[in-house]
């Protein structure tokens, strides 16, 4: 990448939820706390994190349903020490000060719970009526119970059957040479174990739409609506990439066009689309007064249907194209993102090649879409989510109208 100034140093495993037993869950987002904690030559939180920002950038990981990321951004002259660094704390992290991590970590929990400890979080609320009891269900930070059990034996014990070569994407994008990074890669990461990537169970599928209402005070409710979506390499993946992208890809599009702009329904909506290797996850959010939960509930299924059963028109799917393409073009500028992109493409093996998936993306055709649309959006892989304070009556009426959903 010449012409940048930045090199970016990516790892990317699988990790989170997926991969957790029910009694373990929360593990592997305390496991990618603990590498903030220092390692032997640079023994604490403060020391490690001295060393890493001494060289011009911030040390950043991140944990999420089925995959984790550990990344940096230095300039050009930093990268010769910080990729030996980088690999220590990846390779050997001390795991000390746990219980003060476990206090950082209780907080974060509490976050998406409520006074009387239950979750009100809608992000792993829909997850968990989507998906039941299987992993990618279960919250991403674990439970205050689980966080009690965390000891330095179980996080050695996943660190090493998690943190090792055969589950880990290691990708360096900037204005580097090579062969030479590919040495040097080879000798700081020398002493990591092969290993195995980790498995997780199949789906079972769904057969009818669910329905949750979470009694929550505030003086809005939050609603998502969530289909079950193709997994990472399914025919369907990339036409339902688009279809994310026709319904929602900047304020001119469908969603936000038609729920804030002409009904003025919400402040703000979104659309989201997570593939995993056992499954997938198409949901809609918004927030608006209680009293307006039923027409916004309305409004979102009117949509989803349209695309459904109409597909996308010829200037909508010209203008994701056209955006599309300039978003790849933009991520040859861009080390950080384009280290995302390949180290998430190896990992999960969809497209790891930025123009192969240029071109994946760009030949979907409108029949695709409307393909995509008629898979997802379908009443037996719908869940609704209500999150706040709503008289029996609206609930009923949003229920009923899940239930109704065709």
């Amino acid at each position: 990448m010449r012409g940048v100034h930045r090199v970016v140093v990516n790892a990317q495993l699988r990790t989170g939820p997926a991969y957790e037993p029910p009694e373990d869950n929360g593990v592997s987002h305390f496991l990618e706390h603990m590498l903030y904690r220092g390692t032997e030559r640079h023994p604490s939180a403060h020391a490690q994190a001295d060393a890493f920002e001494s060289l011009g950038g911030t040390l950043g990981a991140s944990t999420y349903v089925d995959h984790g990321s550990m990344a940096i951004s230095v300039p050009v002259e930093s990268f010769a020490k910080t990729l030996p660094l980088f690999a220590e704390v990846y390779r050997t992290p001390l795991f000390s000060q746990i219980e003060i991590e476990k206090g950082i970590v209780g907080e974060e929990i509490l976050e998406s719970l409520d006074d009387d400890g239950e979750p009100v979080g809608a992000d792993e609320l829909i997850r968990t009526l989507c998906f039941g009891d299987h992993p990618l269900g279960r919250p991403i930070v674990g439970t205050p119970e689980n966080l009690e059990a965390v000891d330095e034996k179980k996080l050695r014990r996943y660190h090493d059957a998690l943190y090792v070569g055969a589950n880990t994407v290691l990708c360096i994008a900037g204005p580097v040479d090579a062969g030479a990074v590919l040495d040097e890669v080879a000798r700081v990461f020398a002493g990591l174990a092969r290993g195995a990537a980790p498995s997780t169970p199949a789906l079972a599928e769904q057969t009818a739409p669910r329905f949750r209402y979470v009694d929550h005070a505030g003086s809005q409710t939050e609603l998502r609506v969530a289909f079950r979506a193709p997994p990472d390499l399914h025919p369907l993946e990339p036409a339902t990439d688009i279809l994310l992208r026709v319904l929602d890809d900047g304020m001119s599009t469908r969603l936000y066009h038609r729920i804030c702009d002409e009904k003025g329904l919400c402040y703000d909506v979104s659309a989201g689309y997570e593939a995993y290797v056992s499954g997938g996850i198409f949901d809609l959010a918004a927030e608006a007064t209680h009293e307006r939960a039923e027409e916004l509930l309305g409004e979102l299924f009117a949509l989803v249907r349209e695309l459904r059963d109409q597909g996308p028109t010829d200037a909508e799917l010209d203008k994701v194209r056209a955006r599309l393409g300039w978003h790849f073009e933009a991520m040859l500028d861009d080390p950080g993102e384009l280290a995302t992109f390949v180290a998430s493409g190896v990992l999960t093996d969809v497209a790891p090649k930025l123009a192969e998936r240029r071109a994946q993306l760009l030949s979907v055709t409108r029949a695709d879409v409307r393909r995509a649309a008629e898979h997802v959006f379908t009443s037996r892989g719908l869940s609704v989510l209500a999150v706040g304070s709503l008289r029996k009556r609206e609930r009923k009426s949003l229920e009923r109208a899940t239930l109704d959903f065709s």
